[in-house]
């Protein structure tokens, strides 16, 4: 093992931080969109994920994600059972292996957060616990295992720096297969309103998300040196880039730039860079973001031509983005920025095809969990529920106490 690096550690320490943060972020940036009887709902998902996945993390789930290889699958859950033997387990020999179980923690806690927008407004928490807990054994360990374990995937060559498989696909895929399993807030109750109730909480949500992902991206170089300044520039210009696309686009076909779509256009750019962000220039970077704008804009609207209920577009953003983005690696990689990773029509094959299979086995895991968990504990809510709202119904408590969360179908103004 190599020497510990006092200034590696001290990063790293600073960068998991920085990506613990990003799931309070997320929980503002989701409670912003929903409705004011809702937002303690998905707030108290996301922070229930911190939790949950924490305690699986220390128990089992770094084993099963960084342990000794089982047929190049799933890890060993002995290997680190609980932490033991942790820091003779670093990949990166200028860290403890502790900080680095510890960092890798923060992406298992958010990514199951990541899909609480999809199913917004309508699903019960108990239901939604179990869902989490199993879904991070069914998806996230493996395909964190496969890719950045040393599992088949990693030796099949595929390039994942940040989490575009790992994180985006996994998420977002299983998201929409959530909302495929799940009734649209539609059918629950045509007559409630679905709109943002608080946008400052949005673009609060987007500046700690921001501010998170340089720990995200730029901790993803698990060292602080010139990998980790070029993941973080790009996650700043690709982000920037798919912000003012998205205002452009937004004014163009809507007639009207919206605080809100520069918002969900700063979270595209971030999320279709994190695969590429330690691989490629700065140049590939501000393409990187500006193309991800029709891409993801699009795919938001293919999701309302087929009246497909992703609440707060997971799919369209983290799903969709992390998939260009991952393919992106195989077109703009360079072998200067990432020290082994060159574009190739070969590299483009791979990732193209390791991106569609985790998004085909994400979804098939995720609409069969909701399939059969809701066989033995009703997921979604009832009618009356999702017309009174979450926060009183399923929490006992309510954001607002001005009146204006009484229970009725109207939102509170914005």
């Amino acid at each position: 093992m190599s020497e510990m690096l006092g200034g590696d550690t001290a990063y790293m320490l600073v960068c998991m931080a920085l990506v613990n943060l990003m799931t309070p972020g997320l929980a503002f940036f989701y409670g912003g969109l929903v409705r004011s009887s809702n937002v303690l709902s998905i707030m108290a998902q996301n922070y229930a994920s911190m939790g949950l996945l924490t305690i699986i993390w220390v128990a089992w789930g770094y084993s099963l994600c960084f342990g000794e290889s089982q047929g190049d699958f799933i890890g060993n859950p002995k290997s680190h059972y609980f932490l033991e033997n942790t820091n003779n387990n670093s990949p990166q020999g200028t860290i403890p292996g502790l900080v680095f179980c510890g960092f890798q923690g923060m992406f298992a806690v958010i990514a199951p957060a990541l899909m609480t927008g999809a199913f917004a407004d309508r699903v019960n928490f108990g239901p939604y616990m179990v869902f989490i807990a199993l879904w991070a054994h069914l998806v996230y360990f493996p395909v964190c295992h496969w890719i950045w374990g040393g599992g088949w995937m990693a030796k099949q060559g595929v390039w994942d720096f940040a989490g575009g498989i790992v994180i985006h696909v996994t998420a977002g895929f299983s998201a929409l297969a959530t909302v495929v399993a799940l009734p649209s807030r539609h059918h629950l109750d045509a007559s409630v309103e679905n709109k943002p109730h608080n946008i400052p909480f949005v673009a609060l949500g987007t500046g700690l998300l921001w501010f998170g992902w340089f720990g995200f991206n730029g901790g993803s170089a698990l060292a602080a040196n010139n990998q980790a300044a070029y993941a973080s520039i790009n996650s700043e210009i690709s982000a920037s880039a798919a912000l003012f696309g998205w205002m452009m686009i937004e004014w163009l076909l809507e007639g009207k730039p919206t605080l809100i779509g520069a918002c969900v256009g700063a979270i595209a750019g971030l999320a279709t860079i994190t695969p590429a962000a330690g691989f490629v220039d700065p140049w590939s970077a501000l393409l990187i973001g500006f193309l991800c704008v029709p891409f993801c804009y699009g795919c938001i609207e293919i999701t309302k031509r087929y009246k497909l209920d992703d609440a707060l577009d997971v799919w369209a953003v983290h799903g969709m983005g992390g998939f260009l983005g991952t393919v992106c690696v195989g077109i703009f990689a360079t072998d200067k920025v990432s020290g082994g990773v060159d574009a190739s029509g070969k590299q483009f094959g791979i990732q193209l095809l390791a991106a569609s299979g985790i998004a085909v086995y994400s979804f098939i895991i995720g609409f069969v969990l909701i399939k059969v968990i809701d066989k033995f504990s009703k997921v979604a809510v009832d009618a009356d529920t999702y017309a009174k709202g979450l926060d009183v119904s399923i929490h006992g408590h309510e954001a607002y106490f001005d009146g204006s969360n009484d229970g009725s179908k109207k939102t509170a103004a914005v």
